[in-house]
């Protein structure tokens, strides 16, 4: 019974994650597209739509369309496909599932927006004064999380591996 229900936890974290980011990505394309960028808390948070062609920071995004398009929406998928492949093949800690799902529900939401508008959707901006972030977007948050909670796990999970080799106690 308890794996049903950490499972129906997943897939309802995936569920609430990757809906979040097609609701903000909606609310994005009504509301801000040919806007000019919306500033808030002294420009500490700004608003500013754009569609990136490219990955991450606009990586790929000067390279010609069908090699963008092909490199982009397969290897996403194909990657995507490996993740899937690898939480059911393995063990993982609770903790552990948490981030890959996290990664796997952004990973997939923006998988969805190449496929539907062959762009990424991003519109959320942080910093203080010239020190800003990239324009990214909720399922870019839920993959760096995902992967901040995966390599934190991992830490976790070979220092405990190593203090029981060592036979020293976990506290």
């Amino acid at each position: 019974m308890n794996t049903i229900r950490r499972g129906l936890l997943l897939c309802l974290l995936l569920a609430v994650t990757a809906g979040c980011d097609r609701v903000t990505k909606h609310l994005a394309v009504t509301t801000l597209a040919g806007l000019p960028s919306q500033s808030f808390l002294a420009d500490t948070f700004r608003l500013d739509y754009h569609e990136n062609p490219g990955a991450f920071l606009g990586v790929g995004s000067t390279w010609r369309p069908e090699i963008r398009s092909g490199f982009f929406l397969i290897g996403n998928a194909l990657f995507l496909l490996a993740t899937a492949g690898l939480t059911i093949r393995f063990s993982w800690s609770r903790l552990a599932r948490v981030g890959l799902a996290l990664f796997f529900a952004g990973g997939a939401s923006n998988l969805i927006d190449r496929i539907a508008f062959g762009s990424v959707i991003d519109f959320l901006n942080i910093g203080l004064g010239q020190f800003r972030t990239g324009i990214f977007n909720v399922a870019d948050v839920a993959i760096m999380a995902g992967v901040a909670i995966l390599l934190f796990e991992g830490y976790r999970s070979e220092r405990s591996c190593a203090q029981l080799a060592a036979g020293t106690s976990l506290s």
